[in-house]
């Protein structure tokens, strides 16, 4: 009894200095990297036009913060949508290629070839067919971002242990029900793993199209701003889409939290 009375105030205590670590240790490791880089262009004299300094970074945020925050948003807003379609779209055609061997080795070639195709050479002709505005970066995001989705969907919906197979055999569990109560909750931890991986990619999607299209986006900053000289602005732009990719990628991990609580414990 003695045990289990000390042992409970561990627990919270444990959970405390995680929090903590997860936290701090980030933190630490960007002001370290922001310390070594402002060192690096003050001990070598590099001048702004090459690589600016952190302080010319923060003075290219104050000089248009306006117009760094607009064109954020149009970043944001083309690789929400091109991820959601390939959220969505990845998962579903993961499930149709898993219930047929037969489908999944006739399409899943046909994937890896488009998958293979550049996107840099993709991105001018989507501006071709669809024209000017959020479209052609919307699909380039879903090109981008697709692949990974369906690759570890199907991955984790033929995880499946055979023996929970089994077990809902026995109970008459129909195709649909075993797919949607076991099969699909079992792969949710591998699908969790597929969409971290293709948020980033669809931020790198969204800015290739933007470069290609500059009309609107942190891409479009870095174009402009490279025609300009302006280095500090562009690496601003740059700092931008950084923080963004870093943010949709903790957002989509605290989405796999809670949703899915029980993945950590299973794992070890």
């Amino acid at each position: 009894m003695r045990t289990v009375e000390g042992a409970a105030p561990e627990a919270p205590r444990r959970m405390v200095l995680r929090t903590v670590s997860h936290l701090v240790a980030p933190l630490v490791a960007v002001v370290v990297a922001i310390a070594l880089w402002w060192g690096a262009t003050v001990a070598w004299g590099i001048k702004p036009f090459f690589v600016p300094s952190p302080p010319d970074i923060v003075e290219a945020f104050r000089r248009e913060p306006a117009y760094l925050l607009r064109e954020l948003v149009a970043t944001m807003a083309a690789t929400a949508a091109g991820f959601a379609l390939a959220a969505v779209g990845g998962v579903l055609l993961a499930v149709v290629l898993t219930t047929s061997r037969t489908l999944e080795r006739a399409v899943l070639p046909l994937l890896i070839a488009v998958n293979a195709i550049p996107k840099v050479a993709v991105a001018p002709l989507l501006v071709v067919w669809l024209g000017f505005g959020p479209q052609p970066k919307i699909v380039l995001v879903v090109l981008i971002a697709f692949f990974p989705i369906v690759l570890a969907s199907a991955a984790g919906l033929t995880s499946t242990p055979v023996e929970l197979t089994e077990f809902a055999r026995s109970l008459d569990a129909s195709f649909l029900q075993t797919y949607l109560r076991l099969r699909l909750p079992w792969a949710l931890p591998q699908i969790f793993v597929g969409l971290k991986v293709a948020v980033s990619l669809a931020v790198i999607g969204a800015v290739v199209a933007e470069i290609s299209n500059p009309d609107a986006g942190l891409g479009s900053v870095v174009v402009l701003s490279s025609t300009s000289a302006d280095t500090p602005m562009a690496f601003a732009a740059i700092t931008l889409l950084a923080a963004l990719s870093v943010t949709l990628f903790y957002v989509v991990t605290a989405l796999e939290r809670v949703l899915i609580p029980w993945a950590r414990e299973i794992s070890g």
